[in-house]
């Protein structure tokens, strides 16, 4: 399976340019404060997702699956700080508050799927693939 297959993968880069798309809007003070913190960790989770993806052992591809994760969480506080600030609308922020949601459940998915085939039953980058 392809990195770019891989569904928690397309929904973290679909979110990041969503964000992105809001954020280069703003004026100069809340892109600086807010909006650069935005979307670096909202950009992490799919930087992440590749970066263990690509280390091909399962120890460190669930270890930047968790640093992944921590991201994603640092994306919800940035959101919620610009959403209490008006900077995003309602509706954009519920419905990125959803798709946190979703990709928290896949990447939890993933995360505990890694290492828990054995080798010739599965790639360690195969593994729990329809489900993430």
């Amino acid at each position: 399976m392809k990195l770019e297959e891989f569904h928690v993968y397309q929904l973290s880069m679909e979110m990041g340019e969503k964000v992105w798309e809001i954020v280069i809007k703003w004026d100069y003070f809340s892109k600086d404060t807010i909006g650069k913190q935005l979307v670096r960790s909202v950009d992490s989770v799919a930087a992440n997702l590749s970066e263990g993806y690509g280390r091909f052992h399962f120890n460190e591809t669930k270890h930047f699956g968790y640093y992944s994760r921590g991201s994603l969480f640092e994306t919800k506080t940035w959101l919620t700080k610009a959403n209490n600030r008006k900077l995003i609308s309602e509706n954009d922020f519920n419905s990125f508050m959803i798709s946190i949601d979703v990709i928290g459940v896949k990447l939890n998915n993933y995360i505990n799927s890694i290492g828990s085939k054995s080798k010739k039953d599965v790639t360690i980058n195969d593994s729990a693939a329809n489900d993430n």
